[in-house]
């Protein structure tokens, strides 16, 4: 990303801030690649263009590799929120997730997030879940609290398609790709021992939103919201996308430099991808009694046939997902109802694990 483009960038998206706590979030690619200096920039364009009395975070996202003492330093002056991508320990880590040389990144993912620690660095693991080490839940989760110590773990299920030779996208989906009944599984073991041992402790994001749907919050994250569209992604040239998911020449809503950021959020056609999330729900999403959980999930994760009572196919995908979804929400759902309760009546969610305790419920 160029000076000018960074720079009228940060000018723009805080004018358009109405609110008093303004979040810039860097992903990639790669971010740290782009180097000190540029998010040195950053931060002092953002202090130049803050409006009196507004406080700015910074979110980034990275595979951790380039992480060192400099890096992390700069995090604790500047308060970001270091998001790093690990995926279990180092056998499952490496599976997928090797440099340009075909060698695993654990050892160097690991000593960044070790920098981070010794900082002070806020964090939390961003772990994607694919064919490999959706086999081995507890594995996973329990070397991230056990060993890394982590207390803020986010599971993004990895759902590929395969390309045809002109880079288009095929109905399938690749290997690597987890299985939606798998990730159901997956999510259940893993919450079977974090609710007898560590509400409260360890903050799992997809159990704190599931958590707040039974409360009666609306979707907490974009995958779960009724409508969706306000997880724009900006490339480096200043090209506006409506997600980061559909980064794509029908999808792209103009490029800053040339028409003003706020308009190409608030554009008829940027509403109208948003309102597909719900518009386009398949009649099985409907009539299912977890709509007020998940509202069909991802669109981008619709790419299973949904057949209709007729035998007939339904015009609109459903989620691969689905499976998954509904064998989570009906394994938690007596446990969401009692944490759900204990929150109403001002006490907290983790009052679970002494009733699980005393019950002897397993």
């Amino acid at each position: 990303m160029s000076d000018r483009v960074l720079k009228e960038f940060t000018r723009q998206y805080i004018r358009a801030q109405k609110v008093p706590e303004v979040v810039f979030g860097w992903q990639g690619g790669e971010p740290l690649l782009m180097g000190l200096d540029f998010f040195r920039k950053a931060v002092k364009y953002q202090e130049h263009y803050a409006k009196s009395g507004m406080r700015i975070l910074n979110a980034v996202q990275t595979n951790g590799t380039l992480i060192d003492a400099e890096w992390a330093r700069f995090f604790h002056e500047h308060g970001f929120l270091v998001g790093v991508s690990l995926d279990g320990p180092a056998k499952l880590h490496d599976a997928f997730r090797k440099d340009p040389h075909g060698k695993g990144t654990f050892k160097r993912v690991k000593q960044g997030i070790d920098f981070l620690k010794k900082a002070r660095v806020e964090y939390n693991l961003l772990t994607c879940v694919n064919a490999s080490n959706v086999e081995k839940p507890l594995e996973v989760y329990t070397f991230f609290r056990d060993e890394i110590g982590a207390n803020f773990i986010q599971f993004i299920p990895i759902i590929e398609r395969n390309l045809d030779e002109n880079n288009r996208e095929l109905p399938s989906i690749t290997d690597r790709s987890v299985p939606g009944g798998k990730y159901g599984e997956f999510l259940i073991e893993i919450f079977d021992e974090w609710v007898r041992n560590d509400v409260g402790t360890v903050f799992v994001q997809i159990f704190d939103v599931t958590l707040g749907a039974w409360m009666g919050r609306p979707g907490g994250l974009c995958v779960f919201a009724e409508t969706c569209g306000n997880a724009m992604a900006l490339e480096h040239n200043g090209d506006l996308y409506a997600c980061d998911h559909y980064v794509n020449v029908v999808d792209k809503r103009g490029n800053i430099m040339d028409n003003q950021l706020i308009n190409l959020i608030a554009s008829r056609d940027q509403m109208k991808f948003g309102l597909r999330k719900k518009t386009d729900l398949p009649r099985a999403c409907r009539a299912c009694k977890w709509l007020f959980a998940c509202n069909g999930g991802c669109l981008k994760n619709r790419v299973d046939a949904s057949q209709l009572d007729d035998g007939t196919l339904d015009k609109f995908k459903i989620n691969h997902l689905c499976k998954g979804y509904q064998a989570f929400f009906n394994h938690v759902d007596s446990f969401m109802k009692f944490m759900a309760k204990k929150l109403r009546n001002r006490r907290p969610a983790a009052d679970i694990m002494e009733f699980l305790k005393e019950h002897d419920i397993s």
